[in-house]
């Protein structure tokens, strides 16, 4: 289907098959919707496996912090000296073959927009698609999160982001500076150090390590804050975020080892470094690397004709709802951004849909 022919309509687009794709996908399915007919699966990767396919190799499925089996199908007997990206390729495939879910990829979503007759217009490079209610499960590995600094662009070295880390080995005798106090910069650290000349880490704010082991309670304490903030229509920030990173024998040896020795952000960047400055000494630190362990933003740009965002610059959420349009659901939002918190939403999100298409019949 090209976007010259008609449109199609369904009563649920769900864009992105990622965990909480799926996830909301297998719930309209065992709720009596059926894919083609009653709902479609959008997916712009190349192939299954969300975000997961496209993370570096050293990333085995044995260091993934906390992947939790999609509903009705468990992830058992995975090899944990796998590349993760394999591991978890392989199990959304069979997932979504198991489940008949038929997910459409590679199709990449241009827009959402209003459409006649109370529907919503989904515009896609594989067509149009009018929807009764739309669930965005874009995540947010496509936008990478770059942050500007005086002298960037005079940089000689290079500069990369963790979505494009290619592993330690290329780090190997240079000198590389780290920028990010989350699990990504850690884990960067950690694996580039006996490779490189020299590393240096450098974070916004000081690091807080977690002692002790991350029990339900403090789980749920972290995802209340997080739900606050997008409750409020602020940006959601990570689960890590407010947890802080846990101190394990890796951290431990990493502090003893002056690898994670923590320095604030620099003032500026350099041809041939960085630099901090306190008006009246400067220091200077040579780098031929930046990483750029910085995070990432929502992706929600394609729904911007909406007017979805408040003030503050998020989206109003309540539950997985968007407040300012109840056909929207945001699966893998905020709260709902963990293995496990996909899950759940994406149940929670076609609960309110079925409730809200049995109450708001589509127009004649």
């Amino acid at each position: 289907m090209n976007n010259a022919e008609a449109v199609e309509e369904v009563d649920v687009v769900v864009i992105g098959a990622g965990q909480a794709g799926l996830s909301s996908a297998y719930h309209l399915r065992r709720t009596g919707f059926e894919p083609d007919r009653d709902f479609v699966v959008l997916d712009h990767s190349p192939g299954p496996g969300g975000a997961w396919q496209f993370r570096w190799p050293s990333l085995t499925y044995g260091r993934v912090h906390g992947m939790h089996s999609l509903p009705g199908m468990e992830l058992t007997d995975a090899d944990p000296g796998r590349p993760s990206s394999e591991v978890i390729a392989e199990y959304f495939d069979s997932y979504e073959r198991t489940f008949d879910l038929r997910v459409r990829r590679p199709v990449d979503v241009r827009v959402v927009r209003e459409g006649p007759d109370g529907r919503l217009l989904v515009e896609s490079s594989a067509g149009t698609w009018a929807t009764r209610a739309l669930i965005n499960a874009t995540g947010t590995w496509d936008r990478p999160f770059w942050p500007r600094y005086s002298g960037q662009e005079t940089f000689r070295g290079r500069q990369l982001h963790t979505a494009q880390y290619p592993g330690p080995q290329a780090f190997a005798g240079q000198r590389v500076v780290v920028v990010g106090g989350g699990a990504s910069g850690t884990q960067h650290l950690l694996e580039i150090a006996p490779y490189a000349a020299a590393t240096t880490w450098v974070t916004r704010r000081p690091p807080v390590f977690r002692e002790g082991p991350f029990t339900e309670d403090v789980g749920r304490e972290a995802v209340a804050l997080v739900e606050e903030r997008v409750r409020q229509g602020l940006p959601p920030k990570s689960v890590v975020s407010v947890t802080g990173l846990p101190l394990n024998d890796a951290i431990r040896q990493g502090l003893a080892d002056g690898v994670l020795d923590r320095q604030p952000m620099f003032d500026r960047i350099t041809p041939d470094g960085v630099e901090w400055s306190d008006g009246q000494h400067t220091r200077h630190v040579a780098a031929d690397v930046i990483l750029w362990a910085t995070g990432f933003r929502a992706s929600v740009d394609h729904l911007a004709p909406l007017h979805l965002r408040e003030p503050g610059g998020g989206i109003r959420v309540e539950g997985t709802r968007a407040v300012a349009d109840p056909r929207i659901h945001l699966v893998g939002y905020g709260p709902s951004a963990s293995t496990i918190g996909a899950n759940r939403a994406g149940r929670a999100a076609v609960r309110d849909i079925r409730r809200l298409l049995a109450e708001e019949p589509v127009a004649a």
